[in-house]
């Protein structure tokens, strides 16, 4: 039968602190079924003297981040806080010498008193604690239904006691949501994206933000015209809120042009911009949807495209009109493309622990090539990958283009920041479903990394492969979570 897997764990603890032994540190295993590996941080103190292996990461990478880092074990709440949660007693000890004898609410409408009271850390039978009132006033503060939370309270030296009362003023409630003026977009479309409901609180932060995402829908719709109010309390009617929609035209796009291209066809730029014009030249009402947003971005997009080529000057601007009903847009992009640079150096920054010639083996760009930022991109995910196999697996590599004043050349800059080397402290394994149909010996003989080895990134990524080829978990998200290893840094030295 084939067990469901949660997760691998790998913990991390400094490299410097002595592995501890593998009985001592013995793989437990549990309901959950988890591979955790424990890293710890590894000083060193010869400066770029080490190398980077031979091996590839098999493809361009991104920046950043080593790519280790992985969602950490489900943690489930504390029993206690459970408890609570269910109105029930809470566990902790209690201190003071007056007792509370009874917690009373007052104020409240709409709100039951039981669903107040479950928020609350005094009770009747506990002892008086003033910081705890205090945290009870907080706590329904924090609820979002009331403006305004305040107490008093009442001794009795007879009985030794002291009576606890929480005056609460409830914020005013929508009762209704109407929408007048729109045609378009039916009622039911409008409050699922202003996702006001009755019985919420009427707050004006809540509303002004229904109002904006109604209206960006209505642009994303091609309502670039669209403008909308709030009348709140129409018609003497308290918690009643009225959006007043005026729609506009719908927009949509009757022609794209690009001018100003000379290295990349009209036909190529206009396949990588999101914005389309009518379908097969000869559709109008399909797909084109007029949404100035996305026009903007289409401008961003095009400048990326002739900065990735090396054209780092290059820019890009966009130019609109409209027909006599102001119902069809016609786009033009406008391209000022500019020199092509090439690159005049390639400095190396932050290394310290692998030599400059190691990471400039790694590099695809040299000095005398045109620029490339997809090549770029692959040259930072090599030295990211290559930091990752000596235990670097937090590695940042950041790339830093300088411009030249003569002959359109830019210097290019590698700034590294090494961060800690990582050794693997400890493996752990869990297992969720039928934990005695598994061993943990099946699983820890699919990876190649031990206790007290420096984490390799490598390895690491072969040995999930592995666990999701394996044909003994499952791997279907819809029935459990995915098999994977998941990396737990441990910070102490």
């Amino acid at each position: 039968m084939i067990d469901r897997f949660r997760n691998l764990i790998v913990d991390l603890l400094p490299s410097g602190t002595a592995a501890p032994s593998a009985a001592a540190n013995r793989p437990l295993v549990g309901i959950v079924f988890a591979i955790v590996l424990t890293l710890g941080v590894s000083t060193y103190s010869t400066p770029a003297l080490a190398q980077f292996g031979g091996g590839g990461m098999g493809g361009g990478g991104a920046g950043g981040p080593g790519g280790a880092s992985a969602p950490g074990a489900e943690i489930k709440p504390k029993f206690r806080d459970h408890i609570h949660s269910q109105d029930g007693m809470n566990l902790h000890r209690e201190k003071g010498d007056t007792m509370v004898l009874s917690v009373q609410i007052t104020g409240n409408r709409n709100i039951s008193s039981h669903e107040i009271i479950q928020q609350l850390q005094t009770r009747k039978g506990r002892f008086y604690d003033y910081e705890t009132v205090l945290g009870d006033v907080r706590r329904l503060n924090d609820m979002g239904s009331f403006d305004h939370v305040t107490f008093k309270t009442k001794e009795y030296p007879e009985q030794n006691g002291v009576s606890v009362a929480f005056l609460v003023h409830e914020r005013a409630i929508i009762k209704q949501v109407i929408f007048h003026g729109n045609r378009a977009l039916n009622d039911r479309e409008l409050k699922g994206r202003a996702g006001l409901n009755v019985n919420d609180p009427l707050s004006e932060f809540a509303i002004e933000s229904a109002r904006r995402r109604m209206l960006d829908y209505y642009r994303e719709e091609g309502f670039n015209q669209a403008s909308l109010s709030v009348v709140t309390g129409a018609r003497s009617k308290p918690g009643v809120v009225e959006f007043r929609i005026n729609e506009g035209p719908l927009e949509r796009i009757w022609s794209i042009t690009i001018e100003g291209n000379t290295i990349l066809t009209s036909a190529r730029l206009k396949k990588l911009i999101k914005s389309r014009g009518p379908a097969v030249g000869v559709i109008p009402y399909l797909n084109n949807k007029a949404d100035l947003r996305k026009i903007d971005k289409d401008v961003d997009i095009l400048a990326a495209t002739y900065h990735n080529l090396g054209y780092l000057t290059a820019t890009v601007g966009r130019r609109i009109s409209y027909d006599d009903d102001g119902k069809w847009m016609y786009v033009t992009f406008v391209i000022n493309e500019g020199p092509r640079f090439k690159i005049n150096n390639i400095q190396i920054e932050g290394n310290q622990f692998v030599t400059v010639k190691s990471v400039r083996d790694k590099l695809t760009l040299k000095a005398g090539d045109m620029f490339d930022g997809t090549l770029l991109r692959r040259d930072v995910g090599e030295i990211v990958y290559g930091y990752g196999e000596l235990g670097f697996i937090y590695a940042e590599v950041k790339p830093q283009t300088v411009m030249r004043d003569d002959s359109n050349t830019v210097d290019l800059i590698y700034k590294i920041e090494e961060g800690d080397r990582w050794r693997i402290n400890q493996i752990r394994v869990n297992i969720e479903g039928e934990p005695h149909l598994m061993r943990e010996t099946t699983m820890l003989n699919m990876l190649e990394l031990r206790e007290g080895d420096f984490i390799d990134r490598r390895l690491l990524e072969i040995a999930r492969r592995r666990i999701t080829s394996s044909q003994l978990l499952e791997v279907n998200p819809q029935i459990a979570d995915p098999p994977d290893i998941i990396v737990q840094p441990n910070d102490e030295r």
